[in-house]
């Protein structure tokens, strides 16, 4: 067992099985031994990979889009551009290469990290040194925003309830000798949808939606959120752990894998609604890819190239919007404060 797995166990052998919420945070964000704390998780040479690590055409679409709503705000002559959960910066260093070009963007464009790894800011730092760092949500200039979140909310804790029945449990981490396991518990919540099974509460995402929303909502602008997850509230069990780029079991590696679930974007928007914000539209990653144009881009860039390189930069297209790839899985939603033109591609004809 881990050394963070030694330490919940004790936590559990003092005060009873622990719910996933609590297990989840305990791993990703432990002070000494938590995954974001101790290590920089991204690449070949990590546990996963996102899609501003896959190809340089995921930023610098996601820069065009931010550079057409800062044109429908206005213009203003300040905003703070902010990315929740920046990985490397890889994705805001492209972005800006973009806004660049757009007269007088880069200049208006105030940039802001929402970012709790150590190693992770150190990464950023190196390809945005310009940036401000926050812990949270709450320390966020009283600008007019442009909020990017990309695989955010899928590694904010949930809780899991499952009906069986008229029974509804807990699902939590408990202990089968010195083992951690997953386990249930009677629960008196109640599960809102009808059927049997695992029910994801999402609280503590709505929760930090909201914040999100008031943010564009209070002082004018837009958020694009991106991760995989379903369009409507669900049942179905989707809690997962990544270690080395291969699925493990959740209990196995804490502290070493990553935990993450599916993203309910119904329950996401219901928490944007609850603060005036307008959930602009949502879409499949691959639909708002082509959309904004990475077809055109990527033969752009393959035009100057040859040989193996340009294989990967189709391939790599390819992964980010094709169907059975990401292309799908993804969801691409956008918020906006009340008033602000739907931004493009969302409620295009």
């Amino acid at each position: 067992m881990t050394v963070l797995g030694e330490i919940i166990a004790g936590m559990i052998r003092e005060d009873g099985p622990m719910a996933i919420d609590r297990y989840m945070s305990l791993c990703l964000g432990h002070p000494q031994h938590g995954y974001y704390i101790t290590r920089d998780p991204l690449g070949a040479a990590g546990d996963f990979t996102t899609s501003p690590e896959i190809s340089q055409v995921f930023g610098e679409l996601i820069g065009v889009w931010v550079a057409q709503v800062w044109q429908s705000m206005g213009s203003p002559r300040r905003f703070a551009l902010i990315e929740l959960g920046p990985g490397r910066g890889t994705l805001m260093a492209d972005i800006l290469r973009v806004l660049a070009k757009v007269d007088a963007c880069a200049k208006a464009a105030e940039v802001h990290l929402v970012e709790t790894s150590p190693a992770l800011r150190a990464a950023q730092q190196a390809r945005v040194p310009q940036a401000t760092w926050h812990h949270t949500l709450a320390s966020l200039p009283a600008l007019p925003s442009i909020i990017v979140a990309n695989e955010f909310f899928d590694a904010l804790p949930i809780r899991q309830f499952e009906r069986r029945g008229h029974s509804v449990f807990e699902r939590v981490v408990g202990l089968s000798g010195d083992r951690l396991e997953l386990g249930l518990v009677p629960s008196p919540m109640e599960v809102r949808i009808r059927g049997e099974g695992v029910f994801e509460d999402q609280t503590i995402r709505a929760a930090v939606a909201r914040e999100m929303a008031d943010q564009v909502t209070r002082l004018g602008g837009a958020a694009l959120v991106i991760d995989y997850g379903h369009a409507r509230t669900a049942l179905g069990d989707t809690l997962q752990a990544m270690y080395r780029h291969s699925h493990v079991a959740v209990t196995d590696r804490p502290g070493e894998a990553d935990i993450t679930s599916h993203v309910d974007f119904e329950a996401l928007g219901r928490a944007c609604l609850v603060e005036n914000a307008v959930v602009a539209g949502l879409m499949t990653q691959g639909d708002f890819l082509n959309a904004m144009g990475l077809e055109a881009r990527t033969e752009v860039l393959a035009r100057s190239v040859t040989g193996d390189t340009r294989t990967q930069l189709v391939a790599a297209s390819e992964r980010l919007a094709h169907h059975d790839q990401m292309g799908h899985l993804f969801k691409v939603m956008a918020v906006t404060s009340a008033g602000l033109a739907l931004p493009y591609p969302f409620g295009a004809r």
